[in-house]
């Protein structure tokens, strides 16, 4: 098939187009490069069947001849990143959403949306583990709203377009993803805790660390994107992560012992409107995509230590 990627020299979207690739696809690859990098596509570059792209799906894309799928992944996902400029957060989510779905339209090919568990917002207790049904407790105006309104507004656009021109969609909401290709600036807490680990620094946790998260390793998290794209008659949304649970604190001591650190713990406040607790409810992907993660939070941080020990 000829395969679309927005977003594809990401941390995810690269691991996907490379993902694609050895399955005999042809790849067009599209991105900015405001947070993706070359270095990312770079074995993928020499393959006949990778197409690169340098744009901004801000503007309009056109594509010569046919389109089989279009992933949508183009959007920057680490608060750091997506906070940097707000304004084009959203515009990436509405906007650049518009443009996608244009283009699906007249490829008149199915499109996944890569859509985020921040669209739950802060949940309460009474929402956990967060279930797909679940409307979200999101500020609006904070300064994560860019990303996590603009996420929400991406959805109705997708569901919109879906009722109103036939388009045959999904909607993946992805929970937190890590493995190599990370980016060392993003500002997530995986990549933040092994680089502070490995050069022996102070392990910085925002609020008690008590919070948590659910950890999903990429090869997982990609299978699961090509499995809701391959599945008929199913729009999602559907949650894709992992659903082991694990405070912040509990992550940090991990990795301080898996690198042999003698880095020690600080605290500092926690940011605005950050949750307190996230964790995907993985009934409907098992249900409808016969899929679950596979790779253990220990196993996928030793691969992603080895990748950060070669850069540091």
């Amino acid at each position: 098939m000829k395969i679309l990627v927005t977003g594809g020299a990401g941390f995810i979207g690269s691991h996907l187009c490379k993902r694609l690739l050895a399955l005999n696809n042809q790849v067009i690859c599209v991105d900015n490069f405001f947070t993706g990098q070359k270095k990312n596509i770079s074995d993928c570059i020499e393959n006949k069947n990778f197409i690169l792209i340098e744009h901004d799906i801000i503007e309009p894309l056109y594509v010569d001849g046919e389109v089989d799928q279009i992933y949508n992944l183009a959007c920057p996902a680490s608060p750091v990143h997506y906070q940097k400029n707000s304004i084009r957060t959203v515009k990436a989510n509405v906007l650049g959403v518009i443009n996608i779905l244009g283009l699906s339209k007249e490829k008149k090919c199915k499109i996944l949306q890569a859509s985020t568990s921040e669209v739950y917002g802060d949940p309460d207790d009474l929402h956990h583990p967060q279930k797909e049904n679940y409307n979200g407790n999101v500020n609006p105006i904070g300064p994560r709203a860019c990303y996590d309104e603009g996420k929400r507004c991406a959805e109705t656009l997708f569901f919109d377009y879906h009722r109103t021109h036939k388009i045959s969609i999904a909607v993946a909401r992805i929970f937190n993803t890590y493995g190599p290709q990370m980016a060392i600036n993003d500002g997530r807490v995986v990549s933040n805790f092994i680089l502070q680990a490995l050069k022996n620094d102070d392990i910085i946790i925002y609020g008690d660390g008590n919070q948590t998260r659910s950890f999903c390793y990429v090869d997982d998290m990609v299978d699961g994107l090509i499995k809701l794209m391959e599945t008929r008659n199913f729009t999602g949304p559907v949650n894709l992560g992992n659903c082991d649970e694990y405070q912040i604190i509990k992550l940090a001591q991990m990795i301080i012992d898996k690198t042999g650190s003698k880095s020690k713990i600080v605290f500092k406040e926690l940011p605005q409107d950050d949750p307190k607790q996230r964790q995907p409810d993985l009934s409907l992907a098992k249900e409808k995509l016969n899929w679950q993660p596979q790779v253990k939070l220990e196993e996928g941080l030793e691969k992603t230590i080895g990748y950060f020990r070669k850069i540091v």
